[in-house]
């Protein structure tokens, strides 16, 4: 890729994101088999411990500083009916992040993590705030029924504002990190990535969003399907599908999958607006996929075909269509329940008990 030295960032740090410790993981495996239970008693717990091993290479990993990254932005392809809710909800309900009320913040604090709200390309001006980053690219994208949602400097400058954030985050510590979203309308820049990347048709991964009626979900894969036939997103292109067709928070949230996986840090995805960030991070970068970890899987029918392409199991299905990174939060504390198991349990000389005969 040559853009003019633009993508020197993401370029370095797509570099930097090296395989997973093969010899940390058979170590850990090891002594996950010596553990006080029955060899793969369990299940995706011990999974999970080795996974988390392989990604950092420590034999022994911390999850102590937890980290939910929200990216927040605005669609310009909300003026075409596809969404229950107006564009002006994304600044409400940053404001809300801001003040400790949402699902997020709830669920954040009940896992111990912080969240960091970011301003990727909300349609309005956003007071300053302490908890909150501003990284906006523009006020929101265009219509991409009406032409590309952004060009593509925007769109790399989207992913690597992403990066940036993992590299902040990380100064202040950081052992683990989940991705979520906030834009009103992303769940139709997040199927069309999916139709174009996938190949599957639009109406095979367009969901009801906020909760729109049958008719609307019938106009909006008809406006997915336009935007997709006027902009002729390149398949093998990724940064031309986010270009065509995406989301400045849907490039933010691929920036921090990548960032993360260079620093070795595990990345729980929430549901189908950080799955399709995932699938943009994945076909730029492939090891990126060994890093992630699927938090749950989600109402909207797009997000099961993303799990797919990436190969990843989700932890949880309860059902969920938030966003904002409350199934990541979710799956964060999965996680270090895995790790813990690793870390504390007895081994069978320890306890003095007996070994299978």
């Amino acid at each position: 890729m040559s853009e003019g030295g633009i993508l020197e960032k993401l370029e370095c740090t797509i570099r930097q994101v090296k395989p997973l410790d093969v010899d940390a993981m058979r170590q850990a495996r090891a002594r996950q088999d010596t553990l006080t239970k029955p060899q793969g008693s369990l299940g995706r717990l011990e999974e999970l411990s080795i996974q988390v091993v392989g990604i950092t290479g420590q034999a022994r990993p911390r999850i102590g500083d937890k980290v939910i990254v929200t990216m927040a932005g605005d669609h310009g392809v909300v003026a075409e009916g596809v969404s229950a809710y107006p564009s002006e909800v994304t600044v409400q309900m940053v404001y809300n992040f801001l003040r400790g009320g949402a699902g997020i913040n709830v669920l954040a604090r009940h896992v111990g993590a912080r969240v960091v709200i970011v301003d990727m390309g909300v349609a309005g001006e956003l007071e300053p705030h302490p908890d909150l980053v501003n990284r906006k690219v523009a006020f929101g994208t265009r219509n991409m029924a009406q032409g590309p949602a952004m060009s593509r400097a925007q769109a790399i400058q989207a992913i690597e504002a992403g990066i940036e954030i993992v590299e902040q985050e990380l100064a202040k510590g950081m052992d683990i990190v989940g991705v979520g979203d906030m834009g009103i309308g992303n769940t139709t820049p997040a199927s069309a990535i999916t139709a174009a990347i996938t190949g599957v048709s639009v109406a095979e991964v367009t969901g009801r969003g906020t909760g729109i009626d049958a008719e609307q979900l019938r106009h909006k894969v008809v406006v997915i399907e336009q935007a997709l036939a006027l902009n002729q997103p390149d398949a093998d292109d990724p940064l031309d599908v986010l270009a065509k067709v995406g989301g400045f928070e849907i490039g933010g949230i691929a920036g921090v999958a990548i960032g993360a996986a260079a620093h070795r840090i595990p990345v729980v995805l929430d549901g189908f607006i950080a799955g399709a960030g995932a699938l943009i991070a994945a076909e730029l970068a492939p090891q990126v996929k060994d890093y992630m970890i699927a938090a749950h899987c989600s109402v909207e029918i797009g997000h099961r075909l993303i799990l797919d392409r990436l190969g990843l199991t989700p932890l949880l299905d309860l059902g969920l269509r938030l966003g904002e990174g409350t199934g990541a939060a979710l799956g964060i504390s999965v996680v270090e329940a895995a790790v813990n198991i690793l870390n504390e349990m007895a081994t069978f000389s320890q306890a003095g008990v007996s070994e299978k005969l």
